[in-house]
């Protein structure tokens, strides 16, 4: 009797089984867990041989990949893909799909509302009408004039290069910072530093990567402004949490808006939540209710899309294929 490919789900909060439906109806057979731990992926993939994984939280790492040697897709439900050793899928011919398009604009519109937040001051003024002073101007003097507030852009992936077109539109001058991509018409395409030193706002958009792990700490806070703001909607670990709240509780930065963070959800203990110029998020930028219907459909089809020989435009690590005419060969 043959049987279609298996695919497992590592894990997934997201109350849907709509990826279950896309891949049963391609003829998969679906493997759901709820792994918590790598032990526990390892546990799930060796039981279920599968051809595929689809996760969202649970750590692929080298050893759960070796658990799963049939194994040749990993689909991420998301955009950020560093829970994933892409290195040991590509030395074992395993290719790492993320899901990129399923929430641009909501990230998109939630990090301009977290930068508006900050540059006109709203929490402020809001907190002051709540503790009955009724003034324009002494809750936040420097609520900005875009066309006078510089806002820097780094990393100019589909998210960040909307964002730095958008602000570009609502009146602001951009800076953009992005080693592998062009900026959007007229956007100068700065250094980091120069970026930093340049821009009353920084708003991330990079990838979590070794290298780009711990970009925002003390040594590129003090390249900033004094009294900068700093927005974050991407990856928690770009930012040293330490060194940023150090830096606004001695006014050295003036607020920041955080969406995402190096441990979530955000420690109870966190200096961040006492601060009145920070603006806190639950990892929300990506949620509507569009985008939590259309992630779980999109990261199966891909799935299906990879087993059946068709092309996945969003692999991220193309040399998969090189490796995997190696591992086939032995």
């Amino acid at each position: 009797m043959v049987t279609g490919p298996t695919v497992v789900i590592t894990d997934s909060n997201l109350g849907s089984d709509a990826d279950e439906q896309v891949l049963s109806a391609a003829g998969c057979t679906v493997v759901r867990l709820q792994a918590t731990s790598e032990d526990e992926v390892v546990a799930g993939v060796s039981a279920a041989d599968p051809d595929a994984l689809v996760v969202q939280w649970a750590r692929v790492s080298a050893a759960v990949l070796d658990a799963a040697p049939r194994c040749r897709f990993v689909s991420r439900l998301g955009i950020g893909y560093d829970m994933i050793d892409v290195a040991a899928a590509t030395e074992r011919g395993v290719a790492v799909a993320n899901t990129p398009d399923y929430c641009v604009d909501e990230v998109v519109s939630h990090t301009l509302a977290m930068a508006l937040w900050l540059l006109r001051g709203l929490g402020r003024f809001d907190a002051a009408v709540r503790d009955a002073q009724w003034s324009a101007t002494a809750p936040w003097p420097l609520a900005c004039r875009p066309s006078a507030a510089t806002i820097g852009v780094v990393g100019l992936g589909r998210i960040g290069s909307r964002v730095a077109r958008q602000a570009t539109a609502l009146g602001f001058d951009v800076l953009a910072c992005d080693p592998y991509a062009e900026a959007p018409p007229g956007v100068p395409l700065l250094s980091l530093d120069d970026l930093l030193r340049g821009s009353d706002l920084v708003t991330l958009h990079a990838p979590l990567t070794d290298e780009t792990r711990h970009l925002i700490r003390a040594e590129t806070i003090g390249l900033m402004r004094p009294g900068a703001l700093l927005v974050n909607t991407c990856r928690g670990g770009l930012v040293d949490e330490a060194a940023l709240a150090d830096a606004l509780s001695g006014q050295r930065l003036a607020g920041a808006a955080l969406d995402v963070f190096e441990t979530e959800p955000l420690p109870a203990a966190s200096p961040l939540r006492a601060l009145p110029s920070v603006l806190l998020s639950p990892h929300a930028a990506w949620y509507s209710p569009a985008s939590l219907a259309d992630l779980p459909v999109q990261a199966a089809r891909q799935v299906v899309d990879f087993l059946a020989g068709r092309p996945v435009s969003s692999i991220v690590n193309p040399d998969y294929a090189e490796a995997s005419g190696r591992v086939s060969s032995m």
